[in-house]
C-alpha cells in the first residue's frame, strides 16, 4: 500500500513539509508506505481547456503533472498539501490539482484523500475546504483526524512548537492507514459497490 504525499509549498522543508514529515513517519509506523513529491516550486500552468487529455489520456503540458499522474494511478491514496494564500490554496497547488483530476482518465474512486493546509493565523479552513473538493469530486474517501488538518506558524521551527497540530497529522495519518487497509479487504472479501451510469443533468437545453 502506497500514499503520495504532495508538497504544494514553494518550501520543500517549510511548514507543509515538516507537517507531512509527521504523516510520512505515522504511515510508516503503521506498515504503509509513502512517497514524497515536491510540485511547489515548479512551473505549473494552469488548464488551458484545450481538451488534448481527452483524445491523449495526458496533459498537452509535459510537466510534473504527468509525472505524477503514473504514480497517482497505482497509489492507494493522496494527501495534498498547501500553505494559505490569500485565504486559500497555494496557485501553483491548485493548478497542478486541475490539470492532474482533470486530464487521468483512470478511476479514483476509493483511493483515499486527504487534504493539508498551514497558515501564520487564519485561512486554513477555507483552504482545507477547498483541497477536498478535488477527492469528493472523484468518489474518493477522504481521511479525516480529530479536528481540520491543519498546522500554524511561520516556518517549520514554528511548527514544532504546535503540538496540537502535529498530533492531528498522526491521527489522520492513523485513520488514513486504517482506511486503506479496510478498503483493501473490503474489496477483497465483498468487491466495490456497483455504480449506476452516470447521468449527467443540464439545465439549459
Amino acid at each position: 500500500m502506497k500514499i503520495l504525499l504532495i508538497n504544494g509549498s514553494p518550501r520543500a522543508n517549510g511548514c507543509i513539509g515538516r507537517a507531512l514529515k509527521e504523516i510520512a513517519e505515522t504511515l510508516k509506523d503503521d506498515g504503509v508506505e509513502s512517497e514524497m513529491i515536491h510540485i511547489g516550486n515548479k512551473d505549473i500552468r494552469g488548464c488551458i481547456a484545450c481538451m488534448s487529455c481527452a483524445k491523449n489520456k495526458k496533459c498537452v503540458f509535459d510537466d510534473a503533472v504527468n509525472e505524477v499522474a503514473e504514480k497517482f494511478k497505482e497509489a492507494d491514496g493522496m494527501v495534498i498539501g498547501s500553505p494559505v494564500y490569500y485565504g486559500s490554496a497555494n496557485a501553483t497547488a491548485v493548478a497542478f490539482l486541475d490539470r492532474l483530476f482533470f486530464s487521468t482518465p483512470f478511476d479514483k474512486s476509493w483511493k483515499v484523500g486527504a487534504a493539508v493546509a498551514s497558515a501564520r493565523i487564519g485561512g486554513t479552513t477555507a483552504t482545507f475546504d477547498e483541497l477536498n473538493k478535488y477527492f469528493t469530486i472523484s468518489g474518493m474517501p477522504v481521511a479525516s483526524g480529530q479536528y481540520w488538518n491543519a498546522v500554524h506558524g511561520y516556518s517549520a521551527e514554528d511548527v514544532e512548537k504546535d503540538k496540537e497540530g502535529l498530533q492531528q497529522m498522526r491521527t489522520l495519518a492513523h485513520n488514513m492507514a486504517f482506511m486503506v487497509k479496510c478498503i483493501a479487504l473490503g474489496k477483497e472479501k465483498y468487491g466495490y459497490p456497483e455504480r449506476e451510469e452516470f447521468v449527467r443533468t443540464n439545465f439549459i437545453e
